[in-house]
């Protein structure tokens, strides 16, 4: 039996909960916890975790509302994304939407409604993602500038999307669904702005779209309202009255539609009275046609009494169904559960007994139904049967979408990692049991899968994975169980077969991704994948153990090269390393998490100021009373793909450390390639500058010189953007990819790093004092700053100083220290002669 969910029931009323656990404990898919107020449950939840919440609205002193708000700061111990459903007594739908949306509330249901539970959980569960207050808003405006100031100002109620002309603006609508429109009608659009209204309205009458306008003439804006803009604002205009303006018409929808509703609930209350004899008459009428099935069993258990209602739930006849027994008209798989009840009716003298079995229509469908069956004994201690038959076949079909759900993959239709586990303990316990069965387990990664994401969007890529998850269904037979893990990793339990056999499987589903042609907006490409293969044998029938050595096999597959399978095996000399390389990767993750960081900083200096310029932002781990340095822990984060966790964390400390130390007068961040294209960076950034008050231009970020050009566009995007919010940017170790200067043009970087492992021997190698001067001088014709690193002695320095490049940056400048020790760091700088001689 598959592992029950926990769902918290806070409800102030003893009765209601009762109802909630009625309807729900029917389904079998639940365990309950039962509280009255929202202490009581924020107890509970700050030591343990539950998989659902439903919760009324007035349930002590802090409301349902804000109750869910504090699930979804992350302070407690259930997760953060926890399903949650509102329970109020009544509503009005808009009002409650709008509502929740702003609270991270996945669901409302009126109490009135709980028949509905079943169907509105099994869609909470499948849908139950991070939820966000900020409201969609498509920005059309050419201007790079204002663009940046208006998201800006709209950021904290806001998600902007942006758009420079009419025809992107348009495709880009088409894509999602936006609460308003921001329109420059002052900037070329290459079209009429009332033009593109008028498209947008087409495919939405009631889209919020406002505009902004710098004319006068009173007649283009009437013209512009006519069209069916909702507001305008004149330029110039004030920041605060943008986001006032847009506010309000972003929900002025949610405010019509509410105002509908009150309308209807007091017409509704108003016409109550008078119709409540007609409705009490017309209940009255309905008891009298009972729909219930009611029939009787004679001595041999033939049906000897059935009433009509029979033949409106079956489609047959009375006249055809006395005589017969009820298993006639159950489906084959009932028939012995309706047997075995009634016997044990009959021989225990147990008088009730309930069963849920199928049975079939005239016209050959399957309905579900509730069979309760009723033991009477007459005078002469001769025993009969009774029973009553309801029809359940919606709140069963319910019951096993909510199943459906509770196991499966929303997005491929596999089963997920709650049921992979299940059945692995199974498959694992049947090996103890039986020696002479073997099974295998597959552990799959996609290669390079983050790539299609960033560069065709996770819409793009949640197509890929629909199709591999269908290339999977096609190469492995029913038999095996195919699941998705999470992400782009998918594991595979192949039953009854041998190592040899098991390797094969692997290596077809190998060939068909990597033979497979992917298609997006008219180009093809191809995508490859890892992995990993161990057994499952009598000898080797631990969930976990196998769990770990199908992760090393898959991490050894990586290793080797990517788009091959890798069958785990003791003596494979590189199992201690890896396995120790994953447990340190956890580790390493887990003091991320918690913040177990030390910041160090690089003084850079100025050879033409003849000052510190700047600080490179250096990250050791502090684990166990010891510094670790990146080259001890950076591979593992990499195999992972966790680095966007690492930079996160440097981002947010070395904030924190600027806006507290006057003397850090700007820092450099280094940002590994994967989470330079993570969607998360920019907001991340954004954030924490707020949060500090830090004026961007403080900060200057650096990527290497070999992942920027992996991905040329992206980055030349990316780093646009974080121009524009002030930031500087920084190509690091260039020269490592060194085939063209090219590239560098279509970079908006201000510095520019030279490799030290030129500059280390350029004094005894004419080739790297060539390669260094040459770096420098094109750096210098495009406006770029140059930065040598490696200044590891005074002869480095003062050729360096002579070449004339920019800055210098190593050890014989200064090591890099904590925070703490910069200020003596300086004082020794400021006292070296040679730093300062002419």
């Amino acid at each position: 039996m598959a592992k029950q969910l926990k769902l918290l029931i806070l409800n102030a009323s003893m009765t209601e909960r009762q109802t909630i656990r009625s309807t729900l404990t029917k389904l079998n898919v639940f365990t309950f916890i039962e509280v009255s107020d929202t202490q009581q449950a924020l107890e509970i939840l700050k030591h343990q975790a539950v998989d659902v919440v439903i919760t009324g609205l007035d349930v002590g002193k802090i409301d349902g509302w804000r109750f869910s708000r504090m699930i979804r700061s992350g302070l407690l111990k259930t997760k953060k994304n926890t399903p949650i459903l509102l329970t109020p007594p009544i509503y009005c739908e808009r009002i409650a939407e709008t509502t929740a949306r702003s609270y991270g509330i996945d669901a409302v249901l009126p109490f009135e409604r709980q028949d509905m539970l079943p169907q509105v959980l099994a869609n909470v569960l499948s849908t139950h993602l991070e939820k966000s207050s900020r409201l969609n808003l498509l920005l059309v405006e050419v201007d790079d500038d204002k663009a940046a100031e208006i998201e800006q100002t709209l950021a904290l109620n806001f998600a902007c999307n942006r758009a420079t002309t009419n025809k992107q603006a348009l495709a880009t609508y088409l894509q999602q669904d936006f609460s308003i429109v921001l329109l420059d009608a002052t900037a070329d659009l290459a079209g009429p702005a009332n033009e593109l209204v008028k498209e947008i309205l087409q495919h939405n009458s009631k889209q919020a779209i406002v505009t902004i306008i710098e004319t006068n003439d009173a007649d283009y804006t009437e013209q512009l309202l006519l069209s069916g803009v909702t507001d305008f604002i004149r330029a110039p205009y004030e920041q605060s009255f943008l986001s006032k303006v847009c506010d309000h018409a972003a929900r002025r929808e949610d405010f019509m539609v509410s105002y509908a509703e009150f309308a209807q609930k007091v017409e509704q209350l108003s016409q109550s009275q008078s119709r409540y004899k007609e409705l009490f008459s017309a209940h009255q009428r309905i008891l009298l046609h009972l729909n219930t099935v009611v029939l009787e069993f004679d001595q041999q258990g033939l049906i000897r009494f059935i009433n009509p209602a029979w033949e409106s739930l079956s489609g047959f006849g009375i006249k055809h169904t006395l005589t017969k027994s009820l298993t006639d008209f159950c489906v084959d798989e009932c028939k012995v559960k309706l047997l075995s009840t009634i016997s044990t009716i009959l021989k225990d003298g147990i008088e009730q007994q309930k069963v849920e079995i199928q049975i079939i229509h005239k016209d050959g469908r399957a309905i579900w139904v509730e069979c309760r069956l009723q033991l009477i004994k007459n005078s002469s201690s001769a025993a009969t049967i009774t029973a009553t038959i309801d029809n359940i076949h919606e709140r069963k079909q319910a019951e096993l979408q909510l199943r459906h759900l509770a196991l499966h993959d929303t997005l491929t239709g596999l089963h997920n990692r709650y049921y992979f586990d299940q059945q692995l303990n199974r498959i694992c316990q049947t090996s103890n049991t039986y020696a002479d069965v073997e099974h295998a387990l597959i552990y799959i990664d996609l290669d390079h899968f983050k790539i299609i994401n960033d560069s065709k969007g996770h819409q793009q890529g949640d197509i890929v994975l629909k199709e591999v998850a269908q290339l999977f269904t096609a190469n492995i037979s029913d038999e095996h169980l195919v699941c998705r893990i999470g992400g782009d990793e998918f594991a595979v339990i192949l039953k009854n077969i041998n190592l040899l056999d098991a390797h094969l499987v692997a290596e077809s589903i190998c060939m068909a991704i990597e033979g497979h042609q992917f298609k997006s907006e008219e180009q093809v490409y191809s995508i490859s994948c890892s992995i990993g293969l161990t057994q499952i044998t009598a000898a080797n029938h631990d969930p976990s153990e196998c769990l770990k050595q199908a992760d090393i096999a898959l991490y050894i597959a990586k290793n080797l090269g990517r788009n091959l399978v890798h069958c785990y095996s003791k003596d494979d000399a590189s199992h201690n390393t890896l396995q120790a390389g994953l447990e340190w990767g956890h580790s390493i993750r887990q003091a991320l998490q918690q913040d177990q960081v030390e910041l160090h900083y690089q003084p850079i200096w100025d050879f033409k100021k003849g000052e510190v310029a700047y600080f490179e932002t250096l990250l050791r781990l502090k684990l166990d009373g010891e510094l670790i340095y990146p080259n001890q822990f950076i591979p593992s984060l990499e195999l992972l793909n966790d680095t966007y966790l690492m930079d996160q964390c440097v981002i947010r400390n070395a904030v924190a450390a600027i806006a507290a130390n006057p003397e850090l007068n700007q820092i450099a961040i280094n940002l590994s390639a994967q989470s330079f294209l993570d969607e998360r960076l920019l907001p991340h950034i954004e954030s924490t500058l707020e949060k500090f008050n830090l004026p961007a231009t403080r900060v200057i970020f650096e990527i290497t010189e070999s992942a920027s050009i992996n991905n040329l566009a992206a980055t030349r995007a990316m780093i646009e953007k974080l121009n524009r919010l002030g930031c500087h940017f920084s190509i690091d170790d260039f020269g490592t990819g060194f085939s063209t200067f090219n590239y560098l043009k279509q970079l908006p970087a201000q510095h520019v790093k030279i490799d030290g492992s030129f500059v280390r021997d350029m004094l005894n190698d004419p080739i790297d004092l060539a390669l260094v001067k040459a770096i420098n001088d094109i750096s210098r014709s495009l406006d770029k700053r140059s930065v040598a690193e490696y200044v590891e002695n005074e002869e480095i320095f003062l050729a360096l100083k002579e070449i004339g490049v920019d800055y210098g940056q190593g050890y014989f400048i200064s090591r890099p220290v904590p925070v703490e020790k910069i200020k003596n760091e300086l004082e020794k700088i400021s006292q070296n002669k040679t730093f300062y001689e002419q």
